[in-house]
């Protein structure tokens, strides 16, 4: 079992001490305030100081375990102790990306399926028109539509 380390002493002293530095800093300058600003100030380094972090707990870290399998190779384990099942878990894990590959392919298909259909669309609607495609590429055409929308 792994614990971390707190921070060396000095450390804590060289924190301690740039703090008081910052905080006489910061209190040399209240006196040319006004009463109700300095109250604030006051009333928020209070709130700020019950806030203050407390002393964090030691944090675990995990051991990880090294297997020897069958000719001599080693590997990690998580060091939960379930060495088993090896194929097993590699299929579990796998499902999960082969859901989402089936799920890209069924996307990609009912988009492709909807531009077709809306392209057929406007296909029909060209070929069953009074007017021919060719009409449409005609620049008098598009004058003619023009004139024809600003007079209704």
């Amino acid at each position: 079992m792994n614990t971390a380390q707190p921070p060396s002493t000095q450390a804590q002293a060289a924190a301690e001490r740039f703090a008081l530095r910052v905080t006489a800093r910061l209190s040399g300058g209240t006196d040319d305030l006004p009463y109700d600003i300095s109250e604030r100030l006051r009333a928020s380094r209070m709130q700020a100081l019950a806030r203050r972090k407390k002393e964090p707990a030691p944090v675990r870290l995990a051991t990880p375990v090294v297997v020897h399998g069958r000719g001599g190779a080693a590997t990690l384990g998580s060091g939960s102790g379930n060495e088993g099942g090896g194929w097993w878990n590699a299929l579990v894990s796998a499902i999960p990306l082969m859901a989402l590959v089936v799920g890209l392919v069924v996307i990609n298909t009912a988009q492709d399926e909807s531009s077709v259909n809306d392209v057929a669309e406007v296909d029909t609607a060209l070929l069953t028109d009074d007017l021919p495609p060719a009409a449409y590429a005609d620049p008098g055409f598009v004058q003619f539509l023009k004139t024809a929308a600003a007079t209704h």
